[in-house]
C-alpha cells in the first residue's frame, strides 16, 4: 500500500510541476503578462519564473536524494550492526560449545587417569601419573585438583613409618633405598609444575610421608606442607622449599645445599647451616 501511495504522490508532483512550468507565470503574475502577442518583457518574466521553478525543482530532487541516501545509509548501518551482533552471538555460542566439548574431553581424560592411578599394575600407574601431568599443564581449572590427587597418592603409597632410628645409610648420598618408582614419579611431576602465575601455586600436602632418599633435586615445593615428612637422605639440591611448612629437625638428615631454598626461619638455624656445609663438602669430594 505504501508503495502505491509513493507512486501516486510522485505522479501528482510531476503533473503539478509541469502545470506550474506551463501556466505558472500567468497564475502568479497574470496581471502583468499577455496571453497573446507576447513581448520581450513578458518573455523575461516567464523565463525568470520558469528558471526559478526549475531551480526549486532541482533543489527538491537533490534534497530528496540526500534524504533517501541518508535513509539508505542508516538502514545499511543498522543491517551491518545486526550482522555484527549475530556474528558475535554465533562466535560466543561456538566458543561455549568448544569449551564444553574441551571440558568434557578433560573430564574423560581425568577419569581414565584416575583409573590408571588406581591400577595394581606399576606401568599403568606410571601412565596415570604422567596423564595427570598432561592434564595439569593443559587445564588451569584442573591444576589444583591434579596436585591434590597426586599428593594424596603419595600420602597413600608412602606414609611415614613409625619412629625409627636414623641409620648411617639414611644420611649418606649413596646408601638407603628411595621411594617406589611410582611414588618418585609423582614427586617428580609435582616438583616440575610451573604455574603461570605465583597466585596459581598450589601447595601440595605431603605431611607425614616417607620421602627418605627421594630425588627432590630442583623440585618446586614452594609452600608445600612437609610437617612430619621423613626426609632422611632426600636429595634436595636446587629444590625450592621457600615458604614450605617444615621444621629444621626434618632437614638435619637430608641432603641440602646452598642451592636449596628454605624458609628464612629454617635457613637461619645453625644446625641447618652446618648440615648444608657438610653436604657441600661431601659433594665436592
Amino acid at each position: 500500500m505504501k508503495k502505491w501511495w509513493g507512486w501516486g504522490a510522485t505522479a501528482v508532483g510531476a503533473v503539478t510541476f509541469f502545470m506550474l512550468l506551463w501556466q505558472g507565470p500567468w497564475w502568479f503574475d497574470g496581471s502583468h503578462l499577455r496571453r497573446t502577442g507576447l513581448e520581450p518583457a513578458d518573455g523575461v518574466v516567464i523565463t525568470g519564473f520558469r528558471t526559478m521553478l526549475v531551480a526549486l525543482g532541482a533543489g527538491a530532487v537533490a534534497g530528496l536524494g540526500l534524504y533517501y541516501t541518508h535513509r539508505s545509509h542508516l538502514l545499511s548501518q543498522s543491517q551491518f550492526e545486526q550482522v555484527q551482533e549475530q556474528f558475535a552471538h554465533t562466535r560466543e555460542k561456538d566458543r561455549q560449545e568448544a569449551e564444553i566439548m574441551r571440558e568434557g574431553q578433560v573430564t574423560e581424560r581425568y577419569v581414565e587417569a584416575s583409573k590408571l592411578l588406581a591400577s595394581d599394575n606399576l606401568t599403568e600407574r606410571l601412565c596415570g601419573i604422567y596423564a595427570f601431568e598432561r592434564i595439569m599443564n593443559d587445564s588451569t581449572k584442573d591444576y589444583r585438583t591434579v596436585v591434590e590427587a597426586l599428593a594424596a597418592f603419595i600420602r597413600q603409597h608412602a606414609p611415614a613409618p613409625p619412629d625409627e632410628e636414623t641409620t648411617s645409610e639414611d644420611t649418606s648420598p649413596e646408601g638407603g633405598k628411595g621411594p617406589a618408582e611410582d611414588v618418585q614419579a609423582a614427586l617428580t611431576v609435582l616438583g616440575r609444575r610451573t604455574p603461570s602465575d605465583k597466585t596459581d601455586l598450589v601447595s601440595p600436602d605431603l605431611r607425614w610421608t616417607d620421602l627418605r632418599h627421594a630425588d627432590l633435586s630442583g623440585a618446586c615445593l614452594e609452600g608445600a606442607f612437609l610437617i612430619g615428612a621423613r626426609l632422611e637422605g632426600a636429595h634436595c639440591a636446587g629444590a625450592d622449599m621457600s615458604e614450605a611448612s617444615l621444621n629444621a629437625d626434618d632437614l638435619l638428615s637430608a641432603l641440602i645445599y646452598r642451592s636449596t631454598k628454605l624458609p628464612p626461619d629454617v635457613a637461619s638455624d645453625e644446625r641447618v647451616r652446618q648440615r648444608i656445609e657438610e653436604c657441600e663438602r661431601a659433594g665436592a669430594r
